[in-house]
């Protein structure tokens, strides 16, 4: 310790303060020289956006160059849905412009208050953070909020041309890259004409040479304007050079069904899970504009939810998507409840009850809230509350009202949420396998091959047969699942059943591939999906269990051509050294009369199955892929139809339907035997 500052004794002494020394001021280095009041700048009007354009438009690529096209058309159609105009045109010309007219006010041409040398369409145009939307005075709802669209195009447009016919005359100003190359100009009397065209051509310099507007995409835009809003009618046209089976030359879109009508052509051709979207449109909600919205529910697609606010698409979502969730899955829940069916519908989550949802929702609200200046997220926290009273009172209706519908729906979401907790059973399992070398659910015995090309699973009823087969097996590429006797009926089994059937649920696990609309082709862990039953009655009937749970389960693996059935020999004949097997009695007469020529003694030894099978004959017969026979099950496109009525006939839950096609066949029994 520094006796200067503490004694030896313990006591405390201060040294005296050095004073201080002065030093000479430092050098200043050769950036600091450059660095001084000069080299601050000052952007004025739209320079920002010419140098920062992701700032305002979220970059320079193709979402960004359509998003001019957005802006420009989204202040339209402000004007529609405020009451002033009814038709919007757009028109894709040569050479790439786009032009955008609306029947709506005009923008304002007298002179700006704050500006009295400019017009205030000039100030609109060349300035930042002005128009006419900051409160509810001009605009009750809009899309445009911040003032900064239609200066925003202007700046990054190599020319944009603006015409306003207002007070039956015409007036026309032209900009380019943001600056005014003509004042507001008179053009002349305009007795039957009025509102505001929009003709701009995207700049070069920030887009890249080249790079144009997609008519396809402009298309699309401009019709989906039209369904947003059913009071509007939307105008096409396109330039002869861009005319194709896509793009017509000339189109008029007016959908007073709205969203309804959207949603229909969606899902055009898709099989649904209950006959009738669930659509509806409220005015007023919460004091706000108004709330549409059109829902269905597809049985083999991903679903997919389009959301708007203000005819703005929100392709990021927000609060009002989240309130759409949440007011789904709550209204279905409380379904389930008053028809007892809570325990069942307990696990199920957004995710379940959208999973094929295809939805579309849109909002009108004041002063909405938008993440960033593309408008991709709808942030308003008050809108998550709108959108879940409003539609869960609705779906609440709509689901006590049609009863049989409810309880399908009910029933495909639960189905869902079986099919998650499987997956992620699935990804456990597969887990703990990885870190602590678990065998696989059942009693897998599982190949070496970790690759699915090549390899192969075995399906055999019981311990005994399973044993043989795994002295038997190729150890590299032939995995062996036993099943303990007859498997559950999956026809007339109940979902309840299915998914607490330990067998099963040991059977998927094994294939790793999901089930129903959850099954993936690229999971499954075999190619070849093997039934290896005994050859007498009851091997057939486990083997018909078996096929009747794939096809009604996984009918995806029966047609890619996965599934096969074993074909065991149920006799060896030998003579002598020679031995040869027959698969069943008629094969052996045939074998007893042609497979032998020499003298001497046959010897039948009947296997009376497949665990009392010697291994070497189990897998000379059966199991080597250079010997063995095997079945390909497969369904012939032309008896789709029959298949089905067969197998739910034979094996669902009516026990007349199974006595009558019995019946029917009982004549013919006796050519089974002769077979």
């Amino acid at each position: 310790m520094d006796d200067d500052l503490f004694g030896a004794s313990g006591g405390a002494r201060l040294k005296a303060a050095a004073k201080p020394k002065i030093s000479a001021p430092r050098a200043a280095t050769p950036g600091e020289v450059d660095y001084n009041a000069a080299s601050i700048e000052v952007l004025e009007g739209l320079e920002p956006v010419r140098r920062r354009p992701g700032m305002y438009i979220g970059g320079t690529d193709a979402n960004a160059l359509h998003h001019l096209f957005a802006e420009v058309i989204d202040n339209a159609m402000d004007e529609a849905v405020a009451g002033h105009a009814t038709f919007i045109e757009v028109w894709f010309e040569d050479g790439g412009w786009v032009s955008v007219t609306d029947n709506g006010r005009g923008m304002p041409v007298d002179a700006h208050p704050k500006f009295p040398k400019k017009s205030a369409l000039e100030v609109i145009m060349t300035m930042l953070h002005a128009g006419g939307k900051f409160d509810s005075g001009a605009y009750q709802t809009s899309g445009g909020l911040h003032g900064v669209g239609v200066s925003v195009v202007n700046a990054l447009s190599s020319r944009l041309e603006v015409e306003v016919a207002r007070g039956q005359t015409l007036y026309r100003q032209v900009f380019e890259r943001g600056h005014p190359v003509t004042k507001l100009e008179t053009v002349g009397k305009a007795p039957n004409r009025r509102g505001t065209k929009v003709r701009f051509l995207p700049d070069e310099q920030i887009f890249g040479k080249g790079v144009g507007f997609d008519p396809a995409r402009i298309f699309k835009m401009a019709r989906a304007k039209a369904y947003l809003f059913g009071g509007v009618e939307i105008r096409w046209r396109c330039a002869a050079a861009f005319v194709d089976s896509k793009i017509p030359a000339e189109a008029t879109f007016r959908f007073p069904g709205g969203l309804k009508d959207y949603l229909a052509g969606d899902i055009e051709g898709q099989e649904l899970v209950i006959d009738q979207p669930f659509f509806g449109k409220v005015s007023k909600p919460g004091g706000h504009g108004s709330l549409e919205w059109a829902i269905a529910w597809m049985a083999g697609e991903d679903g997919f939810v389009h959301s708007y606010c203000n005819t703005i698409p929100t392709p990021d979502g927000g609060t009002h998507e989240t309130g759409l969730r949440t007011a789904l899955l709550r209204a279905l829940k409380d379904h389930a409840e008053r028809i007892g069916q809570t325990k069942r519908a307990s696990a199920l989550t957004t995710d379940d009850v959208m999973a094929t949802c295809a939805a579309l929702i849109s909002v009108f609200i004041r002063e909405p809230e938008f993440q960033g200046q593309n408008k991709g997220r709808l942030q308003t926290v008050e809108a998550a509350r709108i959108v879940e009273n409003t539609i869960r009172d609705a779906f609440d209706h709509w689901l006590a009202a049609s009863p049989s519908q409810a309880t399908k729906l009910l029933d495909w979401s639960v189905e869902r949420a079986e099919e998650r907790l499987r997956r992620r059973a699935e990804k456990d399992i597969a887990r703990k396998s990885a870190v602590r070398k678990l065998r696989l659910p059942g009693k897998l015995a599982d190949c070496t091959n970790t690759s699915a090309q090549g390899s192969e699973l075995f399906i055999v009823e019981g311990d005994s047969a399973g044993g043989s087969a795994k002295q038997a097996r190729d150890r590299a590429s032939q995995a062996i699942l036993p099943l303990r006797g007859k498997i559950l009926n999956v026809a007339s089994a109940t979902r309840d059943k299915l998914a607490q059937n330990q067998q099963l649920a040991d059977l998927m696990q094994a294939l790793g591939s999901g089930s129903g609309s959850s099954y993936r082709s690229a999971d499954l862990r075999y190619d070849k999906i093997i039934i290896m039953t005994d050859a007498d009655v009851d091997g057939a009937h486990i083997a018909s269990l078996l096929i009747t749970f794939f096809y009604r389960q996984t009918p995806k693996l029966i047609e890619e051509g996965h599934l096969y059935l074993a074909v065991p020999p149920l006799y060896r004949l030998t003579q002598g050294a020679k031995s040869i097997y027959a698969r069943d009695d008629a094969d052996k007469d045939r074998l007893m009369k042609d497979g032998f020529s020499g003298r001497g003694a046959i010897e039948i030894s009947r296997f009376k199955g497949l665990g009392e099978m010697p291994m070497r004959d189990l897998r000379d017969t059966t199991m080597d892929p250079a010997k063995r026979a095997l079945l390909r099950v497969a369904v012939v496109d032309a008896e789709r139809e029959a298949t089905a009525d067969a197998v739910e006939r034979l094996m669902g839950v009516k026990p007349e339907a199974r006595f009558a096609f019995i019946q029917e066949r009982a004549p013919r029994a006796g050519e089974l035997v002769d077979i």
